[in-house]
């Protein structure tokens, strides 16, 4: 007779003789006892679940090991092994408060289970719990005197006790950088200790190095469960450093731990509209509509005011996009709004091509060389030094941009128009005397330009600082510019093509 049949004959005898003697409520407790009955794991099935999580556990697949773990668990809730089982999982997994309860458990369960001990003692030792640590591993060596892990991990605890108890002496007399050495050192013992890493992160932010304490932070945040002040910390440290995507993340962990969380919440509200505004203004820049990275940036100082590093951002999308909109006036001043922030090789390199707009060379120069003086491997502003010097040299000779009096982000199309225009007016049949002289001279530089910035290989020499009409920029490559051999008679004997 299975569970089933045995179950459902129970219940029938209950029916016929006990159901008119008991309160409906009781009754309902004992069908409610006998289902649990009929659902339970059998034997096969619990074998089943742990061969399954073992499988999945030796491929690195955690999760699924867990999950069958549990339904052994469930269906087993005195096997100890399966709770030592879980428990490692857990470890893996970095879970170490719920795999302390299923250590508890085994030794619950098994008191002399020495491996369980062992384990418990090492996640106790990772926590900073000296005393409890101790504990597991005396209690290990009182049955294995000889075992090695055990040594091992208690000639640990007085070392890291004692460098622990230094780092707050140092903390306590304000020398910040011993401190992080002691502290550093007890968590190679005792990385799983969130109190030794909130106060490194404290002397971390006393020494003005914010970034690090984020590390330290946001790993303490992790170790705690429910730590609703540890996301918000976290948060507002990022956002002061400039990075509001990663305030978002970090402001909306909190939130689902508490989706009214009294600082959390307004400030996300706040958090979410500046970190949009700034997603568009990057996104602008990549897809080269800079009216709208002006636009979003704009935004972003409308709604904030007082946060130093997100200003910085958003006046440094302002001086990008402005300089490559050609608006200069409004590049410089943005771009000198950032540097008052920080000084950043970026915005140095933006600012240099801002100048290099209004033929400012020595400007940009000078930008450049501040821009390598705070990284002397930034290949921009390499590039842009060699650049500005050639540009600045090509300006003492012929620029084509001035001759056709074009802008030098000008269409082909409408140097072609302002080609015509100056030949039309330049073209030496239309002077007389020493006139004549000139408009040839003239002439001869406007067919000059068109031949270089109509054709794309010679317009992008010449925009890289070298003209490649000039034979000793050139170094010998081709002949002469041709036009310096026309002969010119009376009447003027060439033709000039509008092509």
């Amino acid at each position: 007779m299975n569970d089933y049949t045995m179950a459902f004959t129970s219940v029938n005898y209950m029916y016929k003789n006990v159901l008119f003697s008991v309160s409906p409520l009781v009754y309902l407790l004992l069908l409610e006892l006998l289902f649990n009955v009929c659902k339970s794991a059998t034997p096969g099935e619990i074998n089943k679940h742990l061969e399954l999580g073992r499988d999945f556990l030796s491929r690195g697949q955690l999760s699924d090991a867990l999950n069958h773990y549990h339904a052994a668990v469930e269906g087993d809730p005195n096997n100890y092994l399966t709770y030592f089982k879980r428990g490692t999982v857990y470890l893996a997994l970095g879970k170490a408060k719920n795999a302390l309860s299923d250590l508890d458990k085994v030794l619950e369960l098994k008191p002399d289970f020495t491996a369980a001990r062992l384990s418990r003692g090492s996640v106790h030792l990772k926590q900073a719990n000296f005393d409890l640590a101790q504990l597991d591993f005396y209690n290990v060596l009182t049955v294995d005197p000889y075992n090695p892990d055990a040594t091992d991990y208690i000639h640990r605890i007085e070392p890291a006790r004692e460098r622990y108890a230094l780092a707050q002496s140092y903390y306590q007399a304000e020398d910040y950088y011993m401190a992080i050495q002691y502290l550093t050192a007890v968590l190679e013992t005792s990385p799983w200790a969130p109190e030794i890493r909130q106060l490194r992160a404290d002397c971390y932010m006393r020494s003005g190095d914010r970034l690090a304490a984020v590390t330290d932070i946001r790993s303490a945040t992790r170790l705690q469960s429910d730590n609703t002040d540890g996301y918000y910390k976290l948060a507002q440290i990022l956002y002061e450093l400039g990075h509001a995507t990663d305030a978002l993340k970090e402001v909306r962990e909190c939130l689902k731990l508490d989706p009214e969380h009294k600082d959390c919440f307004p400030f996300y509200k706040k958090l979410k509209r500046v970190e949009k505004f700034l997603t568009e203004a990057e996104n602008s820049v990549e897809q080269k509509e800079y009216f709208k990275c002006i636009e979003s940036a704009e935004k972003v100082i409308k709604n904030e005011k007082d946060v130093q590093m997100i200003i910085f951002n958003a006046q440094q999308y302002l001086c990008t996009c402005y300089m490559r909109d050609e608006q200069t006036a409004q590049a410089l001043t943005a771009c000198q709004e950032a540097l008052d922030i920080a000084q950043e090789p970026g915005v140095f390199c933006d600012r240099a091509e801002a100048y290099l707009q209004s033929e400012m060379y020595d400007d940009a120069i000078r930008d450049y060389k501040s821009a390598l003086d705070i990284d002397e491997t930034f290949t921009r502003a390499k590039e842009g030094m060699q650049r500005a010097q050639k540009l600045q040299h090509q300006a003492e000779k012929r620029d084509y941009y001035k001759i056709l009096g074009v802008k030098r982000s000008a269409t082909k199309r409408e140097i072609i128009k302002a080609y015509r225009k100056a030949a039309q007016k330049w073209h030496p049949d239309n002077f007389q005397g020493d006139e004549k002289k000139l408009a040839e001279k003239k002439f001869i530089d406007i067919a000059a330009a068109k031949e270089v910035l109509t054709d794309e290989e010679k317009r992008q020499q010449f925009d890289a600082g070298e003209d490649p009409l000039d034979p000793e920029q050139q170094g010998g490559r081709g002949s002469a510019h041709h036009f310096n051999n026309f002969q010119y008679g009376s009447p003027f004997q060439f033709r000039f093509h509008f092509n």
